[in-house]
């Protein structure tokens, strides 16, 4: 890309890395939420090997990344992380953008994420993007989790 951004695969032996970096970029959620968000939490050894996960640079500078998950009929969003200094900046917008173009590429016509509730400036972005609500839950540890969908055209 011109514009100085690059996406690339993350490897399994980027692991600690991947970790590392969602739990810098979901630190900010913790005093939000009381506890740890769930991408804080995941096993990005077994991560690596059963999902897709892409890493954003900017000017050669690791910037941000998103998992992906290929399911019947739709992509799932697992994990969309970016460094805490380059938040607000449209990386969050350029990775979705990128998940739509995986999915396209795959030929699955529909997105799907979910986010906690209390992440109203997660919402806020993908409302923007064209994600609408699809249904909240209510978890057994207390959490409100917030399904979301789009549809992308072809």
């Amino acid at each position: 890309m011109s514009d100085g951004t690059a996406f690339r695969r993350a490897t399994t032996a980027e692991a600690s890395a991947v970790r590392d970096f969602t739990r810098r970029a979901y630190a900010r959620w913790v005093p939000v939420l009381g506890r740890e968000p769930k991408p804080m939490t995941a096993d990005y050894d077994a991560a690596l090997r059963h999902h897709r996960i892409d890493l954003l640079t900017v000017d050669g500078v690791w910037a941000g990344l998103i998992q992906t998950v290929p399911a019947e009929g739709h992509l799932l969003v697992e994990n969309v992380a970016v460094d805490p200094d380059l938040q607000g900046r449209g990386l969050g917008r350029r990775l979705m953008a990128h998940a739509e173009a995986l999915a396209a590429g795959q030929g699955l016509n529909e997105i799907r994420l979910y986010t906690n509730a209390l992440m109203g400036t997660n919402i806020r972005l993908y409302a923007a993007l064209g994600y609408g609500v699809d249904r909240t839950e209510q978890k057994p540890d207390g959490r409100t989790v917030v399904q979301m969908s789009k549809r992308l055209t072809r």
